[in-house]
């Protein structure tokens, strides 16, 4: 039984300081409390806050303290997105970041959310990636999900869970959930949603399974955990939050519970996934 665990982090965003440190400071605590976890998400934007003066090429300074974290700690690293200057424009971009502290693909939001994004040159590329021996996974940002040609093409593709690292500070966060839950339920796939706080927005992260239940939906400030320990069909004891990963061409799946842990200024949400090879 192969099992595949995502922590996505609810985190203080600054539009004003750096906040890589502060997302190590995380990742750290992640591994050392739950040494299960192989892949950690940020929201949207998380690193430098949504200032596209801070746009800088890749790879670049902030990249390789990207995956420098990435490697100390043997993680799959998605740190939400980034500005990236290429070729005289700015795209707000996503690397995706191997154990090995590899950039294996970069994907760049291609609906920037006007006017607020004004100036943001929009990406031409669907990117998926395979973890191995655990699954495809498809990456969009925030405004993408609005379109739902993007998730559609990601499922085609054959993602079966979607990373969205998202930054809405915005009165509609309430129908982002909504597209959020449809966009699982209408691809079959999980979907999870990764907001921030404080300047990088307001919250209310979701993790949605692919019959369009939510799995977990975090609060916009201070919140209590509870851990709970479930068990595989194989009978094996998991002392974790799980979520089956349940692939469209496979029948067997991991037995699912859901939970979370939070401080004063985040929340984050692992998902343990699996199903057996």
């Amino acid at each position: 039984m192969k099992r595949f665990a995502i922590a996505g982090i609810q985190m203080s965003v600054s539009a004003f300081e750096e906040n890589i440190t502060r997302m190590g400071h995380y990742v750290a605590h992640v591994k050392h409390r739950f040494p299960w976890v192989d892949m950690v998400l940020f929201s949207e934007l998380a690193a430098y806050g949504p200032s596209p003066l801070k746009a800088e090429t890749m790879p670049g300074e902030a990249e390789q303290r990207l995956c420098q974290i990435a490697a100390q700690h043997g993680i799959w690293l998605i740190p939400g997105s980034l500005f990236e200057l290429r070729d005289g424009h700015v795209f707000n971009t996503s690397p995706v970041i191997n154990p090995q502290g590899e950039v294996i693909a970069r994907f760049s939001k291609l609906f920037p959310f006007l006017p607020y994004e004004k100036g943001i040159t929009a990406g031409d590329q669907f990117v998926v990636f395979d973890v191995p021996d655990a699954g495809r996974i498809g990456i969009s940002i925030c405004y993408d999900m609005w379109f739902p040609e993007t998730t559609r093409t990601l499922a085609a593709m054959g993602a079966e869970v979607i990373l969205h690292p998202t930054m809405t500070d915005t009165i509609d966060r309430e129908v982002e959930l909504a597209i959020a839950r449809a966009s699982a339920v209408t691809n079959q796939v999980y979907f999870l949603d990764i907001n921030g706080v404080g300047d990088g927005g307001t919250g209310r992260s979701i993790v949605v399974d692919p019959a369009g239940y939510v799995l977990h939906q975090a609060g916009n400030g201070p919140e209590s955990s509870r851990w709970k320990s479930t068990s595989t069909r194989s009978g094996a004891s998991v002392n974790a939050a799980c979520a089956g990963w349940a692939s469209r061409s496979r029948a067997s799946a991991t037995v699912a519970a859901i939970s979370r842990c939070t401080s004063a200024t985040a929340a984050w949400m692992p998902i343990c996934t699996g199903w057996a090879r």
